[in-house]
């Protein structure tokens, strides 16, 4: 038996997810108890605030910068999970470095400034966009803004810009099936699905592609990219997008730290929780048993 602390996302980066996220921590929560550990449960503001973290271990959906930085403070003694490292990874630009240099199939894209934004196109091959906030995740629609020429992906960068976002991913539109993916890393469970089928979406950007051509794709495939990518980034559980060409390949465009898992939750939260003990007992096994 362990004790776990662990913390609840705040609600301000759920954005029109409220009710999955807390679902699924909830859930964990229940597994992790009926596998007879023992939980206290903190929001981002609790924990913050504690002067003393005295559990063995903690599980954690929070986003926020502070939170994420006494995380990994925090993890220099304990095990947190997802690592508080790899959710930093997983803030937009440092993502799109990590999966471009590890060489997993991701859509030609540059990290600007939004300063000073049109002579910036030029290193793009391509005339249709998605413009990207590159110091976080999208919390607001405009977040994540489709542009379908260079003039409208200006006026977004300048947007950016005066919202106090002062760099940006600039990345090609792709053309295809997208799909969206869940998997906890370490253990057998991999989930994809058609995001307009379940009418599963934060911003309805899935809209732009339009409705699903079913390409035939290698799901194996899409499966090893999503792990290598984990991997990678530094983070047990995770989901994400993809996009599938006609000819069946893919790319993924998008990847976070521990998302609702929705459609798929009751499975989820039994191998999130397994991957959580499994990871606790590697801890105590390294100390020795203690």
């Amino acid at each position: 038996m362990q004790r776990f602390a662990g913390i609840k996302r705040n609600v301000k980066f759920s954005p029109n997810h409220r009710g999955n996220d807390s679902a699924i921590f909830n859930l964990t929560v229940e597994r992790l108890k009926e596998m007879g550990h023992e939980v206290n449960e903190y929001s981002e503001e609790e924990f913050l605030s504690a002067e003393k973290i005295s559990e063995d271990c903690v599980f954690s959906m929070a986003r926020s910068k502070k939170v994420v930085k006494k995380l990994q403070k925090l993890q220099k003694e304990k095990l947190v999970i997802n690592s508080a490292f790899g959710v930093e990874q997983c803030f937009r630009t440092n993502m799109t470095n990590k999966l471009i240099s590890n060489g997993i199939p991701y859509p030609k894209s540059i990290v600007v400034p939004t300063e000073n934004p049109e002579a910036l196109f030029e290193k793009l091959c391509c005339k249709v966009f998605w413009l990207k906030r590159g110091d976080f995740h999208a919390i607001h629609k405009e977040d994540v803004s489709f542009a379908p020429n260079t003039s409208v992906a200006i006026e977004i960068l300048k947007e950016f810009h005066l919202r106090g976002i002062n760099e940006a991913v600039i990345s090609e539109h792709l053309y295809g099936d997208l799909v969206k993916f869940y998997g906890v890393r370490g253990s057998n469970f991999f989930y994809w699905f058609y995001p307009a089928e379940f009418n599963h979406s934060k911003f309805n950007a899935e809209a732009i592609n339009g409705a699903a051509n079913y390409y035939t794709f290698d799901e194996g495939l899409l499966k090893q990219y999503c792990g290598k990518a984990a991997e990678a980034l530094g983070v047990h559980i995770y989901g994400g997008d993809a996009v599938i060409a006609s000819d069946g390949s893919m790319h993924i465009i998008d990847f976070n730290d521990w998302p609702s898992f929705a459609p798929c939750r009751d499975e989820a939260a039994t191998h999130i929780a397994q991957c959580i003990h499994n990871e606790a007992a590697k801890l105590v096994a390294a100390k020795g048993g203690q």
